[in-house]
């Protein structure tokens, strides 16, 4: 059980799953360096925590952020050089670095707002499942910038080049139903059954075996860049990595129940991790 209480984020566990909700409702969850200061503290706490097997980050109220705060985050910044490189350490900290080599893994619930600097988070979480009314934007040009940080680089890793010239050139918006037809969320669906469909998520994978999902989303994310034979080379060492360091054997058992056994259908149902 996670222990401390913070300012700008909320933590809640039931059943396996934490919810870690951004926590700033009336200023939509703009993430100041308050809030990228304690996500810090709770990532790095989380990925030890024994009560945690699905992570789920969402936003409080009706936004799940809106970006970097501007006026924290940047204005009151200006002068203070060693304030900003601090803000800034623990905003890639936590976005990029803590979320995306996260152990267990990750679902971003988007149920409202999400701009700006919120796609990092958005994209660094291995699953994203998004409100058919949520609102996404990429509103920088409007403001004299570009999206910064490691905004346009992950976009480009998600969505079309066709696709990121056009928002990030205009600003426009668009909602959760555009946004899984781009392929920046997995799926879409009414604000209503939000929650239900990522619990449901959640326990899908609480199901499977936890160092071979932990070894999956590993070799995704290492991969995506490689050549393809650097990604043949690597992802031979890391099967047998995780042969080595599954507790629960499951080559071997679902080997057995398959081949000797038949009491699965390959590809179709996981094998039974309690035989």
């Amino acid at each position: 059980m996670i222990q401390g209480q913070y300012e700008a984020v909320r933590v809640e566990q039931a059943d396996g799953i934490t919810w870690v909700i951004l926590n700033r409702p009336e200023k939509r969850n703009a993430m100041n360096p308050t809030m990228n200061r304690e996500m810090v503290a709770v990532l790095t706490e989380l990925a030890v925590d024994s009560d945690t097997a699905v992570l789920v980050l969402t936003g409080a109220g009706e936004a799940f952020s809106a970006g970097m705060d501007l006026k924290e985050f940047f204005r009151d910044l200006d002068d203070d050089p060693a304030g900003r490189w601090r803000a800034r350490q623990d905003a890639h900290r936590w976005q990029v670095h803590l979320l995306r080599n996260f152990p267990k893994p990750t679902i971003a619930m988007v149920n409202g707002w999400c701009f700006g600097g919120a796609f990092t988070p958005l994209i660094s979480c291995d699953l994203a499942v998004a409100a058919e009314d949520a609102v996404f934007g990429l509103s920088e040009v409007n403001w004299g910038i570009i999206p910064g940080g490691y905004v346009t680089k992950d976009l480009s890793l998600v969505m079309s080049f066709r696709d990121v010239m056009y928002y990030v050139m205009t600003g426009k918006t668009f909602d959760g139903k555009k946004a899984a037809e781009m392929r920046l969320v997995n799926e879409a669906v009414p604000r209503e059954v939000l929650r239900e469909r990522v619990v449901e998520l959640a326990r899908h994978l609480q199901r499977l075996n936890p160092y071979t999902v932990k070894a999956c989303k590993e070799a995704v994310r290492a991969t995506w860049t490689m050549s393809t034979e650097q990604a043949f080379e690597y992802l031979w060492a890391k099967q047998d990595q995780l042969r080595w360091v599954d507790q629960e054997r499951g080559r071997d058992r679902a080997l057995r129940q398959f081949l000797d056994e038949k009491r699965f259908r390959a590809g179709l149902e996981s094998y039974d991790r309690t035989r």
